[in-house]
């Protein structure tokens, strides 16, 4: 008997988690809004699950769902050539970044410890117990980007996207039609031709359009980051062709591939404040 696949959501309201849920229920999925107390509920034990919503929750539910969480490595943005960053971008400590002397972005690589900005200096990081010497960080150089994407990939292949910024602004718009929609793809389909193996079969990969002198007349396309699927914002992007996404980043760790298992997520403290 083929066991009924359902979608599991953290407690957290989100757009996004409307959106999917929505598409879960017409393509003939249940969906199953977990307690904000009690883990799992009465999802705990069922087979078929896969989960959206925050890594903080996730790590007290995905066990009982039994559920493989898949996300891009820490050193993929800093392992990538600078032909696909378009910047400098090297992984250092936090320790090491409050020495910096100039302005910089930093961010954590994959949680939320910090907000990921453009500091003055190293000695405006935010500071505190929960944020020791050795915490993992980016640094890079600071840059415009006219305009940034995101795009839902899997297997390689861009199945969704949308506009989210303009200039640093919320700027949402469908890729599809968007007057940069063919830049956008080709610069996708050599990256991941290039690079898919890097990633895990289901994630999202956000580019963007630099700008600027360095950069000449008409910008230059660059990654920004790549992030887990299962916890980011859809934006404008087609929910149903995201969903297929998101069910893959976290489902059933009996169906997992043997290519993601590299991929799959170790917890560690992070915020859950939605990407």
């Amino acid at each position: 008997m083929t066991e009924q696949r359902f979608l599991a959501m953290a407690p957290q309201y989100s757009t996004t988690a409307e959106l999917l849920a929505a598409s879960a229920r017409r393509r003939g999925m249940e969906v199953e809004a977990l307690p904000a107390r009690g883990g799992a509920g009465s999802a705990r034990g069922r087979h078929g699950g896969h989960y959206f919503g925050g890594p903080v929750f996730a790590s007290r539910v995905v066990d009982d769902l039994e559920v493989a969480l898949l996300e891009p490595s820490d050193d993929w943005l800093t392992g990538l050539p600078r032909t696909y960053t378009g910047r400098h971008i090297a992984r250092a400590t936090l320790g090491e970044a409050r020495r910096l002397s100039r302005p910089a972005f930093v961010k954590p690589p994959s949680d939320k410890s910090f907000p990921a900005a453009v500091y003055p200096d190293g000695s405006r990081l935010p500071a505190g117990p929960e944020l020791p010497p050795h915490t993992p960080v980016h640094i890079s150089d600071v840059v415009t980007w006219a305009a940034e994407f995101r795009l839902y990939v899997l297997d390689g292949e861009v199945r969704t996207g949308s506009q989210y910024a303009a200039f640093g602004r919320l700027d949402a718009e469908r890729l599809d039609g968007h007057r940069h929609a063919g830049a956008v793809r080709e610069f996708a389909d050599d990256l991941l031709t290039t690079c898919a193996e890097s990633l895990p079969s289901a994630v999202v990969v956000d580019i963007g359009l630099l700008t600027g002198p360095e950069h000449g007349a008409h910008g230059r396309w660059a990654v920004v980051e790549a992030n887990m699927a299962w916890f980011s914002n859809c934006y404008a992007a087609d929910p149903g062709r995201a969903l297929d996404v998101v069910l893959r980043s976290a489902g059933p760790r009996t169906l997992m591939a043997e290519r993601d298992r590299g991929f799959c997520r170790r917890y560690a403290t992070d915020a859950d404040t939605e990407d």
